[in-house]
């Protein structure tokens, strides 16, 4: 059990609401992941920073477990929400080999960089670009830069290595970035979700593994925590979320393209400004 944490806080009907947070947190989580090839990310890091701020963890060492958290959660659900789509044909693999191995690299600088950065910064991050990319999937008509990727090998490697970076920051699964940015490059709606699903799974492996290398010697973290990954939370969390992401895929195939943008927007604006105002 790591200092700073007292188990004698927490009576039964305490863990019983936790648990029952949690599970309810994998549900919607799992269903987003489907829903919107977020990978849950979006509701499962402001979730558990709640969480820990009620149990008095310090500041210092909140934020860096949610992020990491969720990304370990990812994985699974992921890998859930990614044969879904790919059932109906909706995972590029073109796109995969792209950008799946920049995004890779991406992400594991930024789970490694997560030790010399602040609490406050990746809130900061989460809500700022979360904010910025709700903005932009609201809009009646987004952003549309060109008819297709750019050509240049190079510069589809900058774009996926940043969003890994930044993914991995946020504790989301990539679709937050890579969805709006596929979708600045004409790319069809549903495969750019599909395709998200998939490079999620790419953000999250690395960055966990950077997470837990930058939380090893961390103290005040909760009982059972590798690295900066609560093994607890991502137990409870985890099943419910990846048995909820094939009926998130469902629905998103019964969905226009205008209404996924809709609530893509709406759930991350809401989370990102809780993000910056906490």
């Amino acid at each position: 059990m790591e200092a700073g944490f007292d188990a004698s806080m927490l009576d039964r009907e305490t863990v019983a609401a936790l648990i029952a947070g949690l599970l309810f947190t994998g549900v919607v989580s799992g269903t987003l992941a489907g829903l919107l090839g977020v990978g849950g990310g979006i509701v499962i890091v402001p979730v558990l920073f709640w969480v820990l701020t009620l149990l008095d963890f310090p500041d210092e060492v909140i934020s860096h477990l949610a992020v990491a958290t969720s990304l370990a959660v990812i994985i699974p659900t992921s890998i859930s929400s990614m044969r879904a789509h790919n059932k109906r044909g909706n995972v590029d693999r073109s796109l995969l080999k792209l950008w799946g191995p920049a995004m890779f690299v991406g992400a594991l600088i930024g789970g490694i960089l997560s030790k010399y950065i602040p609490g406050g910064g990746l809130r900061l991050v989460f809500g700022v670009v979360g904010v910025l990319v709700a903005v932009n999937m609201a809009l009646p008509k987004a952003l549309v830069l060109a008819e297709h990727l750019p050509k240049s090998g190079l510069v589809n490697r900058v774009i996926a290595t940043v969003i890994g970076f930044i993914s991995s920051l946020m504790g989301i699964g990539g679709g937050t970035l890579s969805v709006p940015t596929l979708a600045a490059f004409s790319f069809p709606v549903h495969r750019a979700v599909g395709s998200s699903a998939a490079l999620g799974l790419l953000i999250a492996v690395p960055a966990v593994a950077g997470f837990i290398w930058a939380g090893l010697d961390v103290a005040d973290r909760p009982p059972f925590s590798l690295g900066y990954v609560s093994l607890p939370a991502a137990v409870i969390i985890a099943p419910t979320s990846f048995l909820l992401a094939p009926l998130g895929a469902r629905i998103a195939h019964a969905l226009n393209a205008r209404y996924l943008k809709l609530a893509f927007a709406v759930f991350l604006a809401l989370t990102s400004a809780r993000m910056l105002l906490s």
